[in-house]
């Protein structure tokens, strides 16, 4: 009987997990570039009392499906239509980002929403040829950002934009809601990226409906597991206290 309450106990904290999971889905619906997590259970063996048992633990992976991609008219704007992440920097450590809201700080250089510095191919991009006026027009340089990534001023290439693709989705560390780090970097590639859209920010891609519906099912389940758990302490107490007359 004390193995039906450790095997329940279990149960109710692989769902707490589960509720976990869901509910930091749903904290970061619209989190730019957010990408959520799947739970997933592995079977593993465990030696309980000198007795070999199964039990399922519960295991999470981050979704890289596309989120769709949402038109703002920025020029800064940028989204990866496909596979791949930006790499920025900040406090002298590089991530990997999916979030492509992008503007000029004070001194020229491309960063994000959090202040990190955008990098292209030979480090931080700077482009403070755009706070000048064109000579030849009196007007303003135009930026413009290619499908690969390359910036253009006024059709001159001046940068491109670090573009990197992990195909092992287990390789990935979330930092917070919206960078990731390896956890080698040699899972990092440049195969396979998608193409990058200029005027676009990519939404995050947690299904609210779906979401909802698991938190669901999991309370109920929780709450069944509550109510068998109360069932076998009550029938233990019954079992104890009989033992106690004899």
């Amino acid at each position: 009987m004390l193995d039906r309450i450790y095997m329940q106990m279990q149960a109710m904290q692989v769902l707490q997990r589960s509720q976990d999971v869901t509910a930091d889905n749903l904290a970061n619906i619209n989190t730019p570039g957010f990408k959520g997590n799947k739970l997933f259970y592995r079977m593993v063996r465990e030696n309980m009392n000198g007795q070999e048992i199964m039990k399922s633990v519960p295991m999470s992976q981050i979704n890289l499906d596309q989120g769709i991609l949402e038109p703002t008219g920025n020029v800064f704007d940028v989204a990866i239509n496909g596979s791949g992440f930006f790499k920025v920097e900040q406090d002298d450590r590089e991530y990997l980002t999916r979030d492509g809201r992008f503007s000029l700080n004070s001194d020229g250089f491309l960063v994000n929403s959090n202040g990190a510095k955008v990098l292209g191919e030979s480090g931080p991009i700077q482009l403070s040829d755009l706070f000048q006026k064109n000579n030849e027009t009196g007007g303003q340089n135009v930026l413009e950002i290619a499908k690969d990534g390359t910036l253009l001023i006024n059709g001159e290439s001046r940068d491109k934009l670090r573009i990197v693709n992990v195909e092992d989705p287990q390789m990935l560390i979330r930092q917070g809601s919206a960078y990731f780090t390896v956890k080698d970097e040699i899972a990092l590639s440049e195969d396979g990226i998608g193409k990058v859209q200029q005027g676009y920010f990519e939404k995050g891609n947690v299904q609210p409906l779906n979401e909802m519906v698991d938190m669901m099912r999991t309370m109920q389940t929780f709450e069944s597991q509550q109510r068998a758990m109360k069932t076998t302490d009550d029938m233990l107490s019954q079992v104890t206290s009989r033992l106690g007359r004899l």
